[in-house]
């Protein structure tokens, strides 16, 4: 079953968010820094999956920004 990538930026979130909370309520050093590690190694995952994605759009750098549309001259 391939993982989309949203539901992983969503889990790296989840992962990191649980992590500040921990160390905020001082969890135990050895249970914060094995988190720490997964977390990271989850986000250099995540930057691999986001860059290897495969995504097309018909976009280009002419349509500049979606929120705020250029007049087209």
């Amino acid at each position: 079953m391939k993982i989309s990538v949203m539901s992983l930026v969503a889990f790296t979130t989840l992962v990191l968010v649980t992590l500040v909370i921990m160390a905020s309520m001082n969890f135990p050093f050895n249970w914060v820094f094995y988190v720490t590690i997964f977390g990271q190694g989850l986000v250099v995952f995540l930057v691999y999956r986001v860059l290897t994605e495969d995504y097309d759009t018909e976009k280009t750098f002419e349509h500049f920004y979606e929120d705020y549309p250029m007049d087209q001259d």
